[in-house]
């Protein structure tokens, strides 16, 4: 009996080997082939291609469509569109997710377009309001796992598909609505904000950042056969937008999704909300009592939780609080979230200002306040909006070296600054943010703007996405001229 137990035990260990060694292969082919236009390869390549005189088909497009310019007038055709979405966002309450959702939907809104948002209301919780007569929500109660519920939904859709004139173009964000739905509905794209084969990546380093009281965590076999469900499913909706350069080379040549069907669009943010405004920071200082006489202003947003690597940053400014006084003396850490970590950053020191969750009209102060902002984040999915926010306030970032971050977002040591995730390489970096200075983070802010304008706006990730809702709902508007 035992001998079997072992046995077994020996088969389970050898096929997990498989499926990881297997995803390795196909990392190691995605990463060197997707770092061949990363940076100022990427650059490059894209400059070459809009210069070229003949047109693009933009169903093939390799690149992330916000380097291309789309007419910024009237759309040249009204849409119908439907959209999917589990939870709407609720004030500060809200994820990456739901904030994509909010700033994409509310901009298509005011191109004109007509918008049909299928989402959830909790029975106690008041539901926002906007001005635009074509938006029009239907509201369901969430399932008690927090999803659509896809009979009422799917219910509710198709009511609406036969009002007036059917829907142009269906948007899901995520799984909103599911892949059993999806499969029968060829005008659908979906946009991922997360896949289980960057999942791994972030498994792999809160395992090595474990400490030895902890418990070993057992979700990687889990995670490799969500890989291999993922691969199976994804391929039931039609076209696929993934939010940064490596999730999109990722759903290429790992889940095998035909490059016709695959389109880059990074996310983008309020322009008007997010941009340098000195007052702000100023008034925003003066609130807090920040002293004048601080040399360097770190800022930190989000949820104050694990997986956003607050362990690891927590620790690395415990120990250089202890070894250099000066450091600690000169540095003010402004901390806006909410989460488990906001009481144990209090307990470091006075200066450590623990905000909780902020309005984005308060974070645009916030983000004008600091100096550099710092994204300590281990999971390795989607395209994190706070760090494309404080770019586009002309603030440098620092954050994880993760593929999505050095990929799309920080290039290059011009706009910041990157760290291995573990708590040497952080406290290094933190130091040569601190040795640097603030006339070499303006510097670097600068340049942080200037690629947030070009990449990161609403406008741009708006027009991107208006373009190929047009293009699956005509052949037409496929093809790009310059």
């Amino acid at each position: 009996m035992a001998k079997d137990q072992i046995v077994s035990t020996m088969f389970r260990f050898h096929s997990l080997y498989r499926i990881i060694a297997t995803l390795s292969v196909f990392s190691f082919i995605s990463i060197f082939c997707w770092c061949q236009f990363s940076s100022k390869c990427y650059s490059m390549n894209v400059i070459m291609m809009q210069k070229a005189k003949e047109s693009i088909d933009l169903l093939t497009f390799p690149y992330a469509w916000n380097v291309l310019s789309f007419p910024a007038g009237p759309p040249s055709q009204i849409l119908k569109i439907g959209v999917f979405v589990k939870k709407w966002p609720h004030r500060s309450h809200a994820g990456g997710l739901e904030r994509h959702a909010l700033t994409l939907h509310l901009a298509l809104a005011k191109r004109g377009h007509e918008l049909h948002i299928f989402t959830t209301s909790s029975p106690n919780s008041t539901f926002p309001t906007y001005p635009f007569p074509n938006l029009v929500f239907h509201l369901s109660r969430p399932t008690s796992g927090g999803y659509l519920d896809q009979a009422v939904v799917w219910e509710q859709f198709r009511a609406q598909n036969s009002t007036g004139r059917p829907f142009d173009v269906i948007h899901t964000e995520s799984v909103g609505l599911f892949h059993t739905r999806a499969k029968n509905v060829p005008n659908l794209a979906v946009s991922w904000h997360g896949i289980a084969y960057e999942t791994i990546h972030s498994d792999i380093i809160q395992e090595l950042l474990r400490s030895p009281e902890e418990r070993q965590a057992t979700m990687m076999t889990e995670r490799a056969m969500k890989v291999v469900e993922e691969v199976r499913f994804f391929q039931r909706y039609s076209h696929h937008v993934a939010t940064s350069d490596h999730a999109g080379d990722v759903l290429k040549r790992i889940y095998m999704i035909p490059e016709e069907r695959v389109h880059i669009i990074l996310n983008g943010v309020d322009e008007e909300i997010f941009r340098p405004e000195l007052s702000l920071g100023i008034d925003f200082k003066r609130k807090f009592g920040i002293s004048k006489s601080r040399s360097l202003v770190l800022g930190i947003a989000g949820r104050l939780v694990k997986d956003k690597g607050h362990p690891l940053i927590h620790e690395a400014l415990k120990q250089i609080f202890m070894e250099n006084n000066k450091f600690q003396q000169s540095v003010t850490v402004l901390v806006a979230g909410d989460g488990p970590w906001g009481a144990r950053y209090k307990a470091l020191g006075a200066n450590i200002l623990v905000l909780g969750p902020l309005e984005q009209a308060q974070l645009a102060k916030f983000y004008n306040a600091i100096d550099i902002f710092v994204n300590p984040t281990l999971r390795a999915q989607g395209l994190d909006h706070t760090l494309l926010e404080a770019m586009l306030s002309g603030k440098p970032v620092m954050a994880t070296r993760v593929a999505s971050i050095t990929g799309s977002v920080i290039v290059g040591p011009e706009s910041g600054y990157t760290f291995s995730p573990s708590v040497e390489p952080l406290k290094k970096t933190l130091y040569k943010v601190w040795n640097d200075g603030r006339v070499v983070l303006e510097n670097k802010g600068k340049a942080a703007r200037q690629r947030g304008l070009q990449l990161f706006t609403a406008t741009k990730m708006a027009a991107a996405y208006e373009r190929l809702f047009l293009c699956i709902s005509r052949e037409q508007y496929c093809k790009y001229q310059k």
